[in-house]
């Protein structure tokens, strides 16, 4: 009898929060990024609550479904997941330098910042940091072959440690 009500609190306490998690629910009417929820917005590939605008990426469906991401590598996973041909839908990412909503594909891409994921990829919409820039096809690619922070070698390439 006690280890079912210990069972019973502890997945009443493993699924308290999941009701103020959005997945796949926010709309977009006119192609342009939703308003983000902090820490309550799931992002869709990883799991976790969009807890911060740095770094955080969107996708627009051609129906307007919205998906919100915490970090750009997450949306292109999740992208690669799903069959979406980058192509065919909208995507946003808030940029590092300018602070606001920026065409995803038309940023440049740091390989060495700090995102969520520690994949390493912080937008930027200017060309102009002193870090090393790459365009949006070079970083989707890097993203999809694994060579980007997570991977040991490349953050010991890139990184030095």
């Amino acid at each position: 009898m006690k280890k079912s009500i210990i069972f019973a609190i502890f997945i009443l306490l493993l699924f308290s929060g999941c009701e103020k998690r959005e997945v796949a629910t926010l709309k977009s009417k006119d192609g342009k990024p939703v308003p983000v929820k902090l820490g309550v917005t799931m992002d869709p590939q990883c799991g976790m609550e969009v807890e911060k605008m740095d770094h955080s990426s969107e996708v627009i469906l051609k129906d307007g479904r919205a998906f919100v991401f915490d970090d750009p590598g997450c949306m292109i996973l999740w992208l690669h997941k799903n069959k979406y041909d980058p192509k065919d839908v909208k995507l946003w990412t808030y940029s590092d330098d300018t602070h606001k909503w920026i065409d995803a594909k038309k940023a440049h891409y740091t390989m060495t910042d700090s995102t969520p994921m520690h994949y390493g990829f912080g937008a930027y919409e200017k060309n102009s940091t002193k870090k090393k820039l790459i365009p949006f096809d070079e970083m989707r690619l890097r993203m999809l072959r694994g060579e980007n922070l997570t991977n040991p070698k490349i953050r010991k390439k890139l990184l030095g440690f």
